[in-house]
């Protein structure tokens, strides 16, 4: 089995990605604004052997999928636990978050997803902390500028 990028599959794939969930699409958006510009270059519904995954950075080999309800039954496990197996034997690690840890957990879901990238690229980009807490400077802050001068006596 190739890539999975056959002609079906890049249209599934488009397919998929104008009905993402509203946790697809949350999450999506906090990967741009936090994981993107720390260096690593995120995919959506892309097509990997013959699974289209939520998320995928190819140069750290990392799935991430986002699960709803079905997810949680004795089906869904199974057939989640077959593909995690198939796509580690092509060198992928999934991680999988419940629709609820999107919905109320997004500080642990980047750190989280941060945390695997940056061992498996073997690169340390910008930390997501720094980026993530670091205020804009205030008027003035750090440049001089609205700060007295010094009468010296």
């Amino acid at each position: 089995m190739g890539s999975g990028r056959s002609p079906r599959s890049i249209a599934r794939g488009r397919s998929l990605r104008k009905r993402m969930t509203p946790q697809e699409v949350k999450l999506w958006n906090w990967l741009r604004e936090a994981i993107v510009p720390t260096g690593f270059h995120l995919r959506r519904q892309v097509p990997i052997d013959c699974f289209i995954v939520d998320f995928a950075c190819q140069r750290a080999k990392l799935v991430i999928e986002v699960d709803g309800e079905q997810h949680g039954l004795a089906p869904g496990l199974l057939r989640d636990e077959a593909r995690d197996r198939r796509l580690a034997e092509l060198g992928y690690e999934t991680l999988r978050f419940s629709n609820r840890q999107v919905d109320r957990e997004k500080q642990v879901v980047l750190e989280t997803i941060y945390a695997r990238l940056v061992p498996r690229c073997g690169v340390h980009p910008t930390p997501l902390a720094l980026r993530a807490s670091r205020p804009s400077p205030r008027r003035g802050e750090g440049s001089g500028g609205d700060v007295p001068e010094r009468q010296d006596a």
